[in-house]
């Protein structure tokens, strides 16, 4: 994919204009880091943001014990980093590949020059940054008013419709996606082992296979 696909392929610049798409590539440079490699860290001035090509970026931040909590794990055309870079801040949490990813970055300055000359492209940022408060808010409801069988099939829907395959790999150790869900490894193995005990879903290591749709989608319904 070259550059110029590879921005329109990000879902914040759906809908521009051909010459807005052929700027944005104009100023888009293409970075690579290999698994775990940090692509900024947390108190950091933000220079600009970022959008991955190939590959996953998870967006985490440590306690002062050291305990990991994930805020959300971004894939192919997924921008991220953009509101502490209008803020002319710093980023409030830190950014590691998850695994080998190319992504677009699109420098701070560059970007609010297009900005202040296009209210299309501005208008286009407000409704990004609407969607993303509401994704926060679900989640949200999700960690306060669901029980953990709830919120694990609720996220295993999701990796299904993202990797839009009822058989897909879980996409964090299993460690990382009980602290992403609000819960511990322990409780997440027993919630497995129950959800593959009644035939709902096929374990094999990180592959799963979901079985019964319509009770996993009643399970994560639950609460609601």
């Amino acid at each position: 994919m070259d550059k110029l696909d590879a921005v329109k392929s990000v879902m914040f610049f759906e809908g521009l204009p051909q010459e807005k798409f052929n700027k944005l590539a104009e100023i888009s440079i293409i970075k690579k880091y290999d698994k775990g490699q940090i692509l900024f860290e947390a108190d950091v001035p933000a220079n600009g943001f970022f959008a991955p090509i190939k590959g996953r970026v998870k967006i985490f931040r440590t306690s002062p014990s050291g305990k990991e909590q994930i805020l959300h794990v971004f894939g192919p055309g997924e921008a991220f980093g953009e509101v502490p870079v209008f803020e002319g801040g710093t980023f409030p949490a830190h950014g590691q590949a998850i695994e080998k990813c190319e992504a677009l970055f699109f420098p701070r300055r560059e970007f609010e020059n297009m900005i202040k000359e296009d209210p299309d492209l501005a208008m286009k940022m407000m409704a990004m940054l609407a969607q993303k408060l509401r994704i926060l808010v679900n989640k949200i409801d999700d960690l306060s008013l669901k029980e953990a069988p709830s919120r694990v099939a609720s996220y295993l829907l999701l990796l299904r419709s993202s990797q839009e395959s009822d058989t897909f790999k879980l996409d964090l150790p299993k460690g990382q996606i009980a602290f992403y869900l609000g819960t511990i490894q322990e409780t997440l193995s027993r919630i497995f082992k129950k959800f593959s005990e009644q035939e709902i879903i096929e374990i094999n290591g990180k592959e799963i296979t979901i079985l019964n749709m319509a009770e996993l989608e009643e399970i994560a319904n639950e609460g609601r």
